[in-house]
This record gives C-alpha cells, sequence and structure tokens, in this order.
C-alpha cells in the first residue's frame, strides 16, 4: 500500500545542531554543557539524521532522528510561564516551524523543501524542560512538546518560508 505524501507549507524560523547531549544519558546528574548551534540550512541524510548533529547515525530503534517544534508555542510559553530571557534552542529541537500543527503529522509521510519525513510520534518534554526554560515547562508543554521524525529522503533544509512544490 502506497500512503499518500502531504506537502506542507511552512516557515522554518529555525535549524539547529548539537555536537553532544546535555540531557541524554545525564539522569540524577548535571546537565552537560553542548549549545545547540543556530545554522541557516542542516543536512539531513535518509534514516541516519542531520550532519554534525548529536543524534546522527544513532541506533536504529530511536523513535525518529530529526525533531520539530513550533514557534507558536514557544511565544505561548513564554507569555504562559513568563519567561523572556531563554530562545527556542533551549528545547533541544532541530526545526523550529511557524504555521504548522506538527500534532496533525503523527503517522503522516509528508515533504518540506523536496524532503520527505515520517511523523514518528510526539516529542515528549521530560522534567529537563523545568530546568531548560523555567518552572512549569514539563507540565506546560504536554501534548505540544514538538514532532519526532524520520528522514527519509537526503536533502538540505533552510531557514525561510517555503511553499510545497507544485509538479505541472
Amino acid at each position: 500500500m502506497v500512503r499518500p505524501v502531504v506537502c506542507i507549507e511552512v516557515e522554518i524560523c529555525y535549524l539547529f545542531v548539537s555536537a553532544g547531549h546535555n540531557f541524554v544519558g545525564h539522569y540524577q546528574k548535571l546537565p552537560g554543557n553542548y549549545a545547540n548551534i543556530a545554522v541557516p540550512k542542516i543536512q539531513c541524510v535518509t534514516r541516519q539524521g542531520i550532519a554534525g548533529d548529536r543524534f546522527y547515525g544513532h541506533k536504529n530503534g530511536q523513535k525518529g532522528n530529526i525533531t520539530f517544534f513550533q514557534e507558536e508555542t514557544y511565544q505561548e510559553l513564554r507569555r504562559q510561564l513568563g519567561v523572556w530571557d531563554r530562545g527556542p534552542e533551549v528545547f533541544r529541537r532541530n526545526v523550529i516551524t511557524r504555521g504548522i500543527d506538527l500534532n496533525e503529522l503523527i503517522g503522516v509521510e509528508f515533504e518540506l523543501q523536496g524532503i520527505r519525513f515520517f511523523g514518528n510520534e510526539e516529542c515528549r518534554p521530560c522534567y529537563w524542560m523545568d530546568r531548560a526554560f523555567g518552572p512549569g515547562a514539563e507540565n506546560a508543554m504536554k501534548g505540544r512538546g514538538g514532532l519526532r521524525a524520520t528522514i527519509l529522503t537526503d536533502g538540505v533544509l533552510r531557514t525561510g518560508h517555503y511553499l510545497p512544490r507544485r509538479d505541472s
């Protein structure tokens, strides 16, 4: 059975990569000190992840090799929790989007900038969010922690506003 591919219109506000883990493997320890670096583009590699990112080539059982987060959720969390001194990089997601409900992409194959992805599941928040963003962030993010996805085709994602491709 061939699944339909959804071509989405979205603005990519930020792209982030990090060379190391700050939270994974740090249970009951201090977080790591690897910066989540904003970049203008990322190289997506089929089923491997983002070149240069901490999850590149990670074990096959992982529930995705790229993460998305909504800029609208970030702004709402700032207002709700009164946090004005933290940027979206603290959430440790790779792609910050505007203009799409990411939960609608769970279980969906979608295309963005000519690259195909499969939306696996919500990128559920954990207790570290209270430390990274502010007290109450973990609870406030439930149901809107972002999207874990698998990269299905190679390509480069860039920041900016993109419309779906229209085949003639």
